[in-house]
């Protein structure tokens, strides 16, 4: 009797855990195909939380990579500058804008920006966060405890790989970016 409610125990818990993490999946629709991402609620709730209303309330849909570094990141996000549906767009101007929500206190955390690794860009105030992030190429440890990391590519990296890069005497201005077709919960 005591292996019955062991074993239905264990199975809540697993079953528990599997719809609690499923809540912090979301989809990064690219021209390539879907990437995978998982949210770290545990170690960035604010941030996960504005990423998740921004990306389920469509914002960050047609939203272009405006500065991509080869062998370093690409970054998107300005859902003011940097969406290419939107009548504000000016590609110029892109990573110069957010959302109308107030920035974020941050919220740095242990977690290394290694390949796959999902940051939220900022100022140099560290308290500036607001809507835009930039995925990593490759693991980048001088942004460690400088940058809030609050997800990662756990699926479709190769996808990722595939973005635009852009010229690298600018900062990795890209001209005709690559953008997000859809980014929403799974």
């Amino acid at each position: 009797m005591n292996k019955v409610i062991t074993q239905l125990i264990i199975l809540f818990f697993l079953l528990t855990n599997q719809s609690i993490s499923e809540e912090n999946i979301m989809i990064l629709k690219l021209k390539d195909g879907d990437v995978k991402i998982e949210l770290f609620e545990d170690v960035a709730p604010n941030h996960v939380k504005r990423i998740k209303d921004l990306a389920n309330s469509g914002k960050y849909d047609n939203v272009v990579f405006h500065r991509v570094i080869d062998g370093f990141m690409a970054q998107t996000g300005d859902v003011k500058f940097g969406n290419s549906s939107s009548s504000e767009f000016d590609l110029r101007r892109a990573g110069m804008g957010g959302s109308d929500l107030p920035d974020l206190k941050e919220e740095f955390n242990s977690l290394p920006h290694d390949r796959g690794t999902l940051s939220m860009a900022r100022s140099s105030d560290p308290n500036s966060a607001n809507s835009q992030f930039f995925i990593c190429f490759k693991p980048a440890p001088f942004l460690d405890r400088q940058y809030t990391v609050f997800g990662k590519v756990i699926e479709g990296m190769e996808l990722v790989d595939k973005i635009k890069r852009g010229d690298e005497n600018n900062n990795g201005a890209v001209e005709d970016p690559d953008k997000i077709i859809s980014f929403k919960s799974l």
